[in-house]
Formats: C-alpha cells, structure tokens, sequence
C-alpha cells in the first residue's frame, strides 16, 4: 500500500462518513416523526443528535493524543456502527432511550470525525500531497456529499422504512473503521501525552486564544456560520412566506446557494495552490456573508435574490480549505488534536445558536428590521479579516512557520 493509496482510502472513508452522517440526520428525525407523530420531540432529537457532537469534538482530543488518531478512528467508527444498529433495532424501547442512543451516536461521531481530522496530516506529508489540495478537495466532495445525502435518504426512506435507512447507516460507519484499520497506516504518531486531562484541554484553549490568525479565522468562521443557519432555518423560509407566498421560491433560493458552493468548491480545488490563502479566505468571508442577508432585506425580487445568493455560495466555499489548511500547518503537532477539536466545536456551535437567535429576532422587531441587522453585524464581523495584514503574512507562508 503506497502513501497516495493510503491518503485516498482515508479520503474515500471520511466521504462516506460524511454522507452516513447526513443521512441519519435526516433518517433519525424522521423516525421520530413517524412512530411519536410529535414535531417538538422531531426537534429535539435532532438537537440532542448535535450537541453531544460538538462536545466531543473538545473532550475528545486529550483522548485521541492518548490513543492516537488512528485507533480512536477505527474504535469510534465501529462504535458507531453499533449506536447506530442499536437505534434502528430498538424503535419500540420508547423515547428517552432513543435520546440516549442518540447522544451516543452524536459524541462518537464527534470523536470520529476528529480523529480522522488528525489522519489527513501524516497521510499527506507521506504522499507528498499539499495540504491545501487536500482540504480544498475534501471541501468540494463534502458538498457533493450534502447535496447527495439528504435527497439519497429521502428515497431510501421512501423505498423501504426509516429503520432500514439507518442500518445502511450503520453500515457505512463499519465500512469507514474497516478501510482506516486495514489500509492508513500513518507513517509517524506524535508521542502520547501524558498530561492530566483537564490540564491537557487547557493548553489547547490557551493556543486558540494566544495565536492571532487562528483566532481571526475563528471568529470570523463562527459568525458565518451563525448567520448561515439563521438564513437557511429562518430568515429564507419567513422571506419566501411573505413575499413569495409559494414553497418552490424555498427550493430555488436555498438550491442557489448550494449550487454556488459547490461549484465554488470545485473552482477552489483546482486554483488552491495558486492563490494567496489568506486574502482568499477574507474575500470568501465577505462575500459569503452579508450580502445574502441585505439581499433578502432590501429587495422583493426573487431573481435578484438567487443570484446573490449564487454568489455568496461562491464566495463561502473557500473558507473551510483556507481554515483546514492553517489547522494542519500552523498548529504543533502535539496540540493538534485539542485545537482542531476545540476549533471544530466552536465552528459548528453557530449553526443551532444562529436559528434560535434569528428565530427570536424576527418574532422581536419582524423580518427586514432583523436582516439588515444582521446583515450589518456580518459586514462588520466579516470586513475584520479584510482589515488585519500581520495573520496573512504568517498564513501565506507556511514554509517558515510550519508547525512541529
């Protein structure tokens, strides 16, 4: 097995994660739906499916340093397999054991995820493959994964039972432990860390906090991703209700941007070696944001409205590669699987705050008042980049500061 075969399984293995992982997001609340016919519990379990991930993609790093990534892969991976089995098995023990299986399936998604996270590093420098070529390509593949994943379940769902749709699921994380156990075989492990657990979180916070580029790119990430989730959730449905009155002007606003992040993420694969990196990511932050939301509030024209929000898809697409990439560069390996977890976790905690916190604005002061305001925070949020040259300088120079 050659390090590019081994980098390309690790690559074929997180994909099929990823469209496991969306597929029970859309089997699980499903299966809520149809056996409680409660829409409230349907959003619960989807909740308590999210926030279990998000905390293990921080609790889990002293974990994975202790282990390495490549074990904690394949454990967490096969666990999975097994929560997931177990759900699909035991619709009829009632609801709260559900939520329990669930929170288990999310944290070791979390852990899993992570994990895999810490694989790509040692897998590329052993292909002697850059790392933003592979960030950028796991970017356009996992949006190639969304746009697969929910309508694929839909089917399958349609097709057969909610039930069975998640022992597919099930499968495809066994399938994914089974390929990291027998085929990636990093060529070096970071030494185990012995630290006190708590002590050992500690230090991965203290280096988001102290490290000027990773904490602009943090930031300016959370915010979008806040107000992405505001305006897929809330502002685009509540916009298209009142203007459009129709649910088709939903499905073309909401497959604008996806069409424009996907073809942004192709664009971005082929052109990632050959840009500055910082500046791109600066430039995708202020398209990708802002202007999606004025848009809605400014203007009643649907056309109008799915071009920008074409653009902004574009525009939004090179942020995770560019932020990938510094991950994997800048951070010392040693502290790597608490940062990137820690930065993980942070990223994805906007996607729930932003449709509670949208939800509530809109019922507060009504639609337009909350998207130009929000509109305005994330101009703001989004132009800081823009404005701060000394995280560029150390970002579009990895060479000098690569992180060992």
């Amino acid at each position: 097995m050659t390090p590019r075969r081994g980098l390309v399984i690790l690559f074929v293995a997180d994909v099929l994660s990823a469209v496991g992982s969306r597929i029970s997001m859309v089997a699980i609340p499903w299966l809520v739906l149809v056996t409680t016919g409660s829409a409230a519990r349907m959003g619960l379990v989807a909740a308590v499916e999210m926030v279990p991930y998000i905390v293990a993609s921080i609790m889990a790093g002293p974990i994975i340093d202790s282990l390495g990534p490549r074990r904690t892969s394949i454990l967490a991976n096969l666990c999975s397999a097994v929560a997931v089995g177990a759900i699909a098995a035991t619709t009829q023990l009632g609801f709260t054991a559900l939520l329990v299986l669930v929170a288990v399936a999310g944290a070791l998604r979390g852990a899993a995820d992570r994990s895999k996270d810490l694989l790509v590093r040692p897998m590329a420098e052993a292909a002697d493959v850059e790392l933003i070529r592979i960030t950028s390509l796991h970017e356009a593949f996992a949006r190639g994964a969304t746009l697969l994943a929910a309508p694929l379940a839909g089917l399958l769902i349609y097709w057969t039972d909610a039930a069975s749709v998640l022992w597919i699921d099930a499968v495809t994380f066994l399938v994914c432990g089974l390929l990291v156990a027998g085929f990636v075989r990093p060529p070096s492990v970071v030494a185990a860390v012995r630290d006190k657990y708590f002590r050992s979180l500690a230090e991965g916070f203290s280096f988001v906090r102290r490290d000027e580029l990773l904490a602009t790119m943090l930031i300016t990430t959370f915010t979008i991703n806040i107000f992405a989730s505001a305006s897929t959730a809330v502002f685009i449905p509540v916009w298209v209700a009142d203007q459009l009155g129709s649910a088709a002007g939903l499905g073309l606003t909401l497959g604008a941007f996806s069409a424009g992040a996907l073809l942004g993420s192709i664009v971005f694969a082929v052109l990632a070696t050959k840009v500055p990196r910082y500046l791109t990511f600066a430039i995708g932050a202020f398209v990708g944001g802002s202007p999606r939301l004025l848009v809605l509030g400014l203007s009643d024209n649907l056309l109008l409205v799915m071009v920008v929000t074409f653009l902004s898809g574009i525009g939004i697409a090179a942020i995770n590669p560019v932020f990938g990439a510094a991950l994997y560069e800048h951070v010392p390996k040693n502290l790597q699987a608490r940062v990137i977890g820690l930065v993980a976790a942070t990223s994805f905690a906007g996607l729930p705050l932003g449709a509670l916190l949208a939800g509530y604005l809109v019922s507060a002061v009504g639609l337009t008042p909350a998207l130009i305001s929000s509109g305005i925070v994330c101009l703001l949020v989004s132009s800081y980049p823009l404005l701060r040259r000394g995280p560029g300088k150390v970002l579009d120079a990895p060479a000098s500061v690569e992180a060992t």
